[in-house]
């Protein structure tokens, strides 16, 4: 679908120099000499280079739309993670890199993620926004301290550390944010 230079907006994912780009920031500057443009920062889906680019109201861009679909995680093998698409029930593995070894610690046996597609191939991947994990390693509750803004440090599940509350011990299920592996609260 082509749209105007001055349509684009943040989150649009656009057709460019034959790869695609994601508008992470548009500005419309309306020189003093001249016609007014769309300054839109982009960053490459594929490699994730980001480019700074000027689109006129008259240049045509190729808006693309990314087809997702929910995937259920089933296990991890050697550097492959295994999805299972709830629909179809067909499989795709996915190398850790195209997750991130980061986000790829938050994976749970049967957690639902989202794979967004381009004409079959996966380009995107997106984790919960909370998970729940267990408490593997973390100091004891030492009397006396209080729970207002102190933290101590903790091991989960995955290998992720992250700072908790003193009440929280060992074998307690906590959850957690995947954006920065933050604790929000305990798990039910």
């Amino acid at each position: 679908m082509k749209i105007n230079g001055n349509e684009i907006k943040p989150g649009n994912v656009l057709k460019h120099q034959d790869s695609l780009w994601v508008a992470v920031k548009t500005e419309h500057v309306k020189p003093g000499k001249g016609g007014a443009f769309a300054q839109v920062e982009l960053k490459n889906l594929i490699d994730g280079r980001k480019l700074n680019e000027r689109f006129r109201a008259a240049d045509k861009v190729e808006r693309v739309r990314l087809e997702q679909k929910d995937h259920q995680f089933l296990f991890a093998e050697g550097d492959m993670l295994h999805f299972m698409d709830t629909e179809t029930y067909e499989q795709i593995a996915l190398p850790i890199e195209f997750v991130g070894e980061e986000r790829a610690a938050y994976l749970t046996d049967g957690m639902m993620v989202t794979v967004e597609f381009h004409e079959d191939k996966p380009i995107g991947f997106e984790l919960p926004q909370h998970v729940e994990l267990e408490v593997t390693d973390t100091e004891p509750v030492i009397k006396g301290q209080t729970a207002a803004n102190s933290f101590k440090p903790a091991m989960l599940q995955g290998g992720i550390r992250t700072q908790v509350p003193p009440f929280v011990g060992v074998g307690e299920r906590i959850v957690v944010a995947t954006e920065d592996g933050g604790y929000v609260r305990r798990a039910d």
